[in-house]
């Protein structure tokens, strides 16, 4: 089965991933794109030579399935009017920047009985999932550390103009993924404390259902020579590392998520991850913003 996708979107991300991801899913058609800059459209839909759409309805119209490369505030209203239109839908993290709008978007998909991935990228890179499989058949973990810290400030930075990652920080934008992996790893989450640091530093402890305890260590403002990323699990087995994520390969990696999305649809069956899964850890990131916020020392 070839799904017809629609894009929206015409950001860095969706040049690089979502647009060329797209066109090499063999169970795709990209049938178009729309954005809210006409030239942006052009240029996008002329280099992946796919059509530019001036109106989001048509386009929904003309497809079985959309994907999403904008902000959250935008993503959640236009996801959930796709979804009322009957089309799939393969969402960027997060979902939304609130609970209640990722719960409507849930409660959306639900309704119109559309299927549904959210692209947590660890979730569909082939050797995270190798190593998700190893993990969960291994028993004795105790607990895990996550650690991400980038750099959105470096000049060659694509994303570094993104002004809702500057507004939300390293919480809301690599928590999104901090807690997919952990959770694919260890279990659900029980509860989550957070601890605010210099500037959109944050430390978060995860208490799973499994009893397992984790740490995520999250800041996109970290000095250059500090710029990382680690996922260890421990216990009776000893330290497990996550495999380095593969460079230069997210346009695969993007495809198996549509992919995924497409064989979700075709026969009922559940995906990677869903919106359910994406408003979940919305409310966990809801909790742990207003835990930050107050512990946050008022100016003067």
């Amino acid at each position: 089965m070839t799904m017809r996708f629609g894009l929206v979107g015409t950001g860095p991300w969706a040049g690089i991933a979502h647009a060329p991801g797209l066109v090499a899913c063999p169970d795709a058609e990209l049938v178009g794109v729309w954005g809210r800059d006409p030239g942006k459209v052009a240029d996008l839909a002329g280099r992946v030579g796919t059509r530019p759409y001036a109106d989001v309805d048509t386009l929904f119209a003309d497809v079985d399935a959309v994907a999403f490369a904008v902000p959250p505030t935008v993503q959640a209203d236009l996801a959930i009017r796709a979804a009322q239109a009957g089309k799939h839908l393969l969402l960027d993290k997060p979902i939304a920047l609130s609970a209640a709008s990722a719960d409507a978007l849930e409660s959306a998909v639900q309704d119109a009985g559309v299927a549904s991935v959210v692209f947590f990228t660890d979730r569909f890179v082939d050797t995270s999932r190798a190593w998700f499989d190893q993990v969960r058949s291994t028993p004795g973990w105790r607990g895990a550390w996550f650690r991400w810290l980038s750099t959105l400030q470096a000049p060659d930075n694509p994303y570094g103009r993104s002004a809702w990652r500057q507004e939300k920080g390293a919480l809301w934008d690599t928590g999104p993924h901090a807690l997919s992996t952990l959770i694919e790893a260890l279990g659900p989450v029980a509860a989550i404390t957070a601890t605010p640091g210099d500037g959109d530093l944050v430390t978060l402890v995860i208490r799973h259902e499994s009893g397992a305890t984790s740490t995520a260590v999250l800041s996109q403002f970290a000095p250059p020579a500090a710029a990382s990323f680690d996922c260890t699990l421990w216990g009776e087995a000893g330290l497990v590392p996550m495999p380095k994520r593969p460079d230069g390969r997210i346009v695969e990696v993007y495809a198996a998520a549509a992919t995924d999305l497409v064989t979700a649809a075709d026969t009922g069956g559940p995906t990677r991850a869903d919106v359910r899964l994406g408003a979940t850890i919305v409310r966990l990131i809801g909790d742990a913003q207003a835990q930050i916020d107050r512990q946050q020392v008022p100016a003067g």
